[in-house]
């Protein structure tokens, strides 16, 4: 039985950020390590920015969860970062790990993945004071909101992440084309959005809770941001080979896309 669409307020009751962190990033043994979705996500993100085409003032991150793998390799490019989330529990515990509190998650293992493609593992440390002094501002952030950043009115971005979320926030493939609409309008024209997450999902348990995924396939995606005034610049595809953790999270294949928003547009 197709489980049904989980609401704002489920997640903003339910969420727990940290069961979420230990049962999918974990070193070692959490299920995006062990299914490569993580290691392709850091790949293709160290890619991107590697080459230095993609810079400027900011950069808004669109559903940060309770994560920071994605600001590994954008923080050396962009002199700021504002990461949001709909979850005040999520932002708490992003915020526990920009200031280093006691029992703060360990991302050491992703950042020293990504200090070593960048070609000095030792470096790690160093990346995390600068993950921790670009990331300036932590925000609420709901995407079906035509701002998603109401109250807030802010300067259009250089460039927008979002890894995980629309699928998560969207009932449907009309809800997802309006919220990517929406978060659209944060961005400059001829800016970047940089997105990703997993294809064929219908759920993703954190603690005893099933959350709903919305069911994203290839085809759609490309027909969608199209239709939201991208231009494709490149989309890659990593089906999923370990099948250990369907019962976690019963996705089929992970996606990145890194997309130009056309300069016609506001």
């Amino acid at each position: 039985m197709a489980l049904d669409f989980t609401d704002k307020e489920i997640y903003q009751r339910d969420f727990d950020p940290r069961a979420y962190l230990d049962t999918y990033y974990a070193a070692d043994v959490g299920s995006f390590v062990t299914d490569e979705y993580l290691p392709f996500i850091l790949k293709n993100l160290f890619g991107t920015f590697a080459s230095g085409a993609i810079r400027g003032d900011t950069l808004i991150d669109i559903g940060s969860g309770p994560s920071i793998y994605q600001f590994l390799s954008a923080c050396e490019y962009f002199r700021e970062i504002i990461a949001t989330d709909y979850t005040d529990r999520n932002l708490q515990e992003l915020e526990k790990w920009l200031k280093k509190e006691p029992g703060a998650f360990d991302w050491s293992s992703a950042v020293k993945f990504v200090c070593e493609l960048e070609g000095d593992r030792e470096k790690w440390t160093e990346k995390e004071e600068k993950v921790r002094r670009t990331v300036t501002r932590l925000l609420k952030c709901d995407v079906t909101k035509s701002n998603p950043l109401e109250p807030l009115t802010l300067p259009q971005a250089d460039c927008l992440l979002t890894f995980l979320c629309l699928d998560a926030a969207c009932k449907d493939h009309e809800a997802f084309c309006c919220a990517l609409r929406n978060i659209t309008s944060l961005l400059k024209p001829g800016g970047y959005l940089v997105m990703g997450g997993v294809l064929g999902s219908s759920m993703y348990m954190v603690g005893q809770y099933p959350f709903f995924s919305l069911d994203l396939e290839k085809e759609f995606l490309e027909r969608a941001v199209c239709d939201a005034g991208y231009v494709v610049e490149r989309l890659e595809v990593q089906p999923r080979t370990d099948l250990t953790s369907m019962f976690l999270s019963d996705y089929k294949a992970s996606f990145f896309l890194l997309l130009r928003k056309q300069m016609d547009m506001k």
